[in-house]
């Protein structure tokens, strides 16, 4: 069988993988319009504070990895067009303007994401940088070093962390946002709040609900930038607006979601069976809500490029689904999030309430018994969680994977109330703080008259 992969991102690398793992005699060919593949773009901050000491070092796999394993890697060719009906490829080599066709038996897109370049007038100044990929994080770095005062564009999780990593390199920053606060696909106004007032301690100048509508560059070089509250100055400005799915070549040829993300089932196939799909340029299934979402995330890549090296043999290993479980250090807090957020599952009109939980994670006897917040979602119709923030000094971050795994399996709050969890002074208290945040949904529960019998995950009867 004849496999081509389109696209050698973390998705690409992953179904190449395991394609030729399990099949080694399979003709695997990735194409790649770039010089590289699986990089890791949320590396990009790390190299910029000097936490990592070279930018090579964020690609997780490499073309040789793939070849020795047995594919044929075209690095810098480009694919063109695809025709589904026919199973061919138009293809141009990068370097010497040859153009090919190619044929496969079964596609596996993995072309990954670009930067949402908003309709911002003068976003193709020289002084205003997007940031993604390799190559523009090099120019990013390179920039910044010749530059003071950077302006941020987008206080999404790629736009928190260059703020963060800029203001710790002494450099003056301002971060623009268009919504009423940062971070608001991740978590809630409570967390939003305490990461805002953080990013202020540190002396970073947020710019909240103001929409940045032109660039222009003033005679001393500075890029001037015009937004809704006003115009700003900067010698720098960096696109941080989110990202689109890379899926125009199969556009009108099989479905897509109104993102332009590519609709897959649960064995990440799209609606053309020979069509597999993985990564940024797909949707994933999203279970506290049941229905298809996009989530450009990393770890989504990787799980679903896998899969898609497994299952493009046969219905074989079933997706599971997604939290959208992630985390982020800002400054010296643990920022970690997995499901909805409550304004989240309101918009979504979902039956929902939530509750936030304030201690310490380990006795007060101790050393540095450490404050950690967290903000619990869940139905209360069916108990069942669906979503939690985590916001702490303390490393918090392996809560938000239980939690993910809780969520995923139907968990409910008196689950979580009551679920073991060891108990030792140096790490938590005799009841763990996602017991006890479990614990306070089911006493407001209690508090709102909502005490009758029900089924837990287990199948096990509770009063």
């Amino acid at each position: 069988m004849k496999i081509v992969i389109v696209g050698s991102t973390h998705a690409g690398t992953a179904a190449a993988k395991q394609i030729l793992k399990r099949h080694p005699e399979t003709d695997v060919t990735v194409y790649e319009r770039n010089d590289n593949i699986s990089f890791v773009s949320s590396g990009i901050y790390l190299y910029l504070t000097g936490k990592i000491d070279r930018l090579e070092d964020m690609f997780y796999a490499s073309p040789e990895d793939l070849v020795k394993m047995g594919a044929t890697v075209r690095l810098k060719h480009n694919v063109l067009r695809i025709d589904t009906k026919t199973k061919t490829l138009q293809v141009a080599d990068m370097q010497t303007g040859k153009v090919f066709n190619d044929t496969y038996d079964k596609l596996i897109m993995t072309t990954g994401s670009s930067v949402a370049v908003p309709p911002i007038i003068g976003i193709d100044q020289t002084n205003v940088l997007l940031c993604k990929n390799y190559e523009q994080a090099q120019a990013i770095y390179a920039s910044a070093k010749e530059h003071h005062h950077i302006a941020v564009i987008g206080a999404g999780y790629m736009g928190t962390e260059l703020a963060e990593s800029y203001a710790e390199t002494n450099h003056e920053v301002s971060l623009f946002q268009s919504h009423d606060q940062i971070l608001n696909n991740y978590i809630g106004p409570e967390l939003s709040n305490k990461a805002t007032q953080l990013l202020k301690d540190h002396g970073v100048h947020l710019h909240m609900e103001e929409r940045v509508t032109s660039f222009d560059t003033a005679d001393d070089g500075q890029v001037i930038i015009e937004a809704s509250g006003g115009n700003y100055r900067a010698d720098l400005a960096i696109v941080c607006t989110g990202f689109v799915p890379n899926t125009d070549l199969l556009r009108k040829q099989v479905k897509m979601d109104r993102h332009g993300a590519l609709i897959i089932n649960d064995y990440v196939q799209t609606s053309d069976p020979d069509i597999y799909a993985a990564g940024d340029a797909c949707v994933v299934n999203f279970n506290p809500t049941g229905t298809p979402a996009y989530t450009p995330l990393a770890t989504n890549a990787l799980r679903q490029g896998a899969l898609a090296g497994i299952n493009v043999f046969g219905d074989i290993q079933p997706y599971m689904g997604t939290q959208a479980t992630s985390a982020m250090k800002l400054f010296d807090y643990t920022l970690a999030t997995t499901g909805l957020t409550y304004v989240a599952a309101k918009r979504d009109q979902m039956p929902i309430r939530h509750v936030v939980f304030e201690g310490p994670y380990r006795p007060t006897y101790m050393p540095n018994p450490t404050e950690l917040l967290i903000d619990l979602v869940y139905n209360y119709e069916n108990r069942q969680l669906l979503g939690a923030q985590f916001w702490s000094k303390h490393d918090v971050s392996q809560s938000a994977n239980t939690m993910s795994v809780m969520i995923q399996n139907g968990n409910t709050i008196d689950d979580l109330a009551y679920i073991d969890m060891l108990f030792q002074p140096n790490f938590d208290e005799p009841f763990n703080y996602l017991n006890q945040v479990g614990q306070q949904a089911v006493e407001q529960e209690l508090q709102l008259g909502n005490d009758q019998p029900r089924v837990t995950a287990t199948g096990n009867w509770q009063n």
